[in-house]
Formats: C-alpha cells, structure tokens, sequence
C-alpha cells in the first residue's frame, strides 16, 4: 500500500488557519507513517514573514511543503489562474512521486483532486470545510443578481453533488452538516462521510501550562480586576455579529457597570469602536489587543467568559468555530448563540456556557440575570468536553483511520 499523500489547500501554511488547522494535522499523519507533500498558496507578505517558521515545521515533520504565491487580482481569472498552476504542480509531482491520495481542502482544490482520479486513478479525500458555495453567497461576497457570480454558483453547486459521490470519503466539520448531506436526494451514492470538527492543541491551550502571577499582572493591566472581563477571540466582519455582541455587552454592563469587554484579533480596532458608539458602550470599557497565536491562550486565562455571535444561515450548519475548542480547552464559559454547526449542542452537552435563541434585550436580559460572577462554570467539566470533542489527537486519529479505510480499498 503506497502511503504517498498530496495535500492541496488554497489557503496559506502562513496564515494562522494553516498553522492552527493543517499542520498540526499533518504533522500527525506524518508521524502515522503517511509521506505527506503539502501544496499551499501563501500571500507576499506573511510568507515573507512567517516562512522561516513553518519551513521548521514541515522540516521537523518530515513534510515536503510546496508553496506557491497566491495571485489576488483580477478577481475569478486570478483564481482559475492559481488552480492552473497548482493543476500543473499536482501533476508533475505525481510523476516523481506516485500519489495514492489526494486530500483535498475545500471546493476549489477539490476540482483537481476529482480531475486528479478521473485522469490518474488517485484516491480522492474531499475535505469539505462547509458548503463553501453558500457561504460565499449568504457572506455577500457573490451577489447573484451579478451574472457572472451567478454562473459560478451554479457551477460550484453542480460540482458539489460531483464531489460527494466522486470522492472516496467526505469529511464533515459537524454533525448537523453530516445530518443534513443524509437528508439530500441523491441519484448517485454519495461517499462515506466522517466528522472532524476544528480541533484544538489542548496541550498549547491548557490552563497548566498558564503562569497565574502572568494572568493576574494581564488582568491588571487591563483594569478587570473589579468586575468580569468577557472576551472575543479572532476576525471580525462577515460571519461575526460584532454589533449584536456590543448590544449584549450593553446589558451586560447594566448589572455589572465595571465590566470591560476585550478584542484579540488583527482587525482595524476603529471597526469595533464604531461599532460600540452604535451599541451605545463607552470606549473605555473596550480593551483590543492584537497577538500572535502563542500568546492567546494567556488573554483567554486572563477572561472570565469568552462571547461569539456568528450570523446563522444554512451554510453555517457546517461550520465548527474554531476558537469554540480553544476556549473551552482553556475551561472557560461560552456565551454564543445557536445555529451554528454544533456550537449550541456542544457547549449545553459540556455545561460550558449559555446559548441564545434570538438577538434582542429580552434575550439578553435573561442569560446576563443567569450569569453569576465570580461563581462561574465547573472549567475542568468544560476542558473535559473540549478534550473529548475538539481535541488534536482524537482528529488525527480519525483522519489516519479514513486514510487507512481509502487506501486499502
């Protein structure tokens, strides 16, 4: 049984999705015994960056990691560019090396991993990432009134029942997205399917490995030392209701005044100021912070509870949060709304936290008066439910389990 693996992915090992929810995993089929060669799209600047370290990685793990630069405009004919390229990378390393599978993440690489078994005969792993298609419609960022946009989606929605019955397994992030893929009329069988949600390094996101003078001097630092200090972690913009975790955070302050609400993420602060002047929340009590990925687990430690309200919409039946895993591998509470993947199955499962039904002030009303500080959730009950759900060992212990099932077959 040839273990040779083509990994395909269009976003970047150096962008903090590919060093939290690629490499990890492939380090771990690496070590599993699978001969993993990575093609990646990288943008100039963080691969100018950050490509000192993820070569480290890869070198560590015995990975042969391809990237190639990431071309942004003109928009569609850059993309079908890119794929070009990588098509034709796939298939001269094919020569050299003879893949048995194609593990292919997302849509866009996915037509290649199908073309890739049509033409060669690889094995084809469809990596699904949620019903990509429909986010990028439900998102805004295709406008179906625009014919151009419009022909795409209908290309990508005909490509995704190919994917499904082509592919040798799907992987699903969740449980609700397996559910609703089993309640589609097919004319064709569709591949098995398995869920791996977004994992989580427990090990890297873990209250013992957490210096306690640390987290107090943070807390202090950040004037949270009278009052609960809530915290987001991550994008703003698109899926993520800022506007809505502001008006909460207004009521919040209703019962505790001192609280402070904080921002770990990369975006332009002036986004989450503006849009605490609509919710009606002084600047004062917004404290944002931009870190690199070693250096959340403290501003996790340093909150009392973590708030993600992400817009719910078909698409995001298939998605998994990843910051879901980290907080709660951190045994912190989660205030979150439902609709989203299995986030609200997950966080009532583990007792991590409070879910909403609707966004509006009754319903923020109702979870602020259940909220009870200091006295807070049981945390080792919610790093127990992060372990067993999120944790980075389960994940690659069911990926090396599918790719044992496909390639010996």
């Amino acid at each position: 049984m040839s273990k040779e693996v083509a990994f395909l992915s269009y976003d970047g090992m150096t962008d903090p999705l590919g060093q939290s929810q690629v490499l990890p995993y492939l380090s771990g089929l690496s070590q599993a015994g699978y001969r993993i060669t990575l093609f990646s799209f990288e943008k100039e600047e963080r691969y100018e960056n950050v490509r000192p370290v993820i070569e480290a990685i890869c070198k560590e793990a015995s990975i042969d990691w391809r990237p190639m630069m990431y071309t942004k405009r003109p928009p569609v004919l850059s993309t079908i560019y890119d794929l070009l390229r990588l098509n034709q990378a796939v298939k001269r390393a094919h020569k050299e090396k003879g893949f048995a599978l194609l593990h292919c993440r997302s849509y866009l690489t996915a037509l290649i991993g199908k073309g890739m078994k049509k033409t060669h005969n690889t094995k084809f792993l469809f990596d699904m990432r949620g019903f990509w298609a429909d986010e990028r419609v439900e998102g805004g960022i295709w406008n179906l009134s625009n014919p151009v946009f419009r022909a795409i989606y209908n290309f990508f929605k005909r490509q995704e029942r190919a994917f499904f019955t082509q592919a040798d397994y799907t992987i699903s992030l969740t449980y609700a997205g397996k559910n609703l893929l089993e309640q589609w009329e097919w004319k064709k069988k569709p591949a098995p399917i398995e869920v791996i949600p977004c994992c989580v390094d427990t090990n890297l996101f873990s209250p013992s490995n957490i210096d306690p003078q640390t987290v107090l001097a943070l807390r202090k630092e950040l004037q949270a030392n009278e009052a609960p200090l809530l915290v987001y972690v991550g994008a703003i913009g698109t899926w993520y209701m800022s506007k809505e975790m502001l008006d909460f955070f207004a009521v919040f302050q209703q019962k505790y005044p001192k609280a402070k609400m904080l921002f770990v993420t990369q975006e332009n602060p002036d986004i989450i100021k503006q849009a605490a002047q609509l919710s009606g929340v002084d600047e004062s009590c917004i404290v944002i912070r931009s870190a690199q990925r070693k250096e959340v687990p403290y501003y996790i430690a340093a909150a009392d509870s973590s708030i993600f309200f992400i817009k719910p919409s078909f698409s995001k039946n298939a998605s998994s949060p990843t910051k879901q895993g980290e907080i709660m591998a951190m045994g912190k509470s989660i205030i979150c709304n439902g609709g989203v993947g299995d986030t609200s199955e997950v966080v009532k499962k583990w007792e991590a936290g409070f879910v909403i039904d609707s966004f509006n002030t009754d319903t923020y009303k109702k979870i602020v008066d259940a909220y009870s500080w200091p006295e807070m959730n049981d945390k080792e009950k919610i790093r127990k439910g992060a372990i067993q759900f999120y944790g980075l060992e389960e994940g690659i212990r069911r990926y090396t389990s599918v790719y044992k099932r496909i390639l010996e077959n």
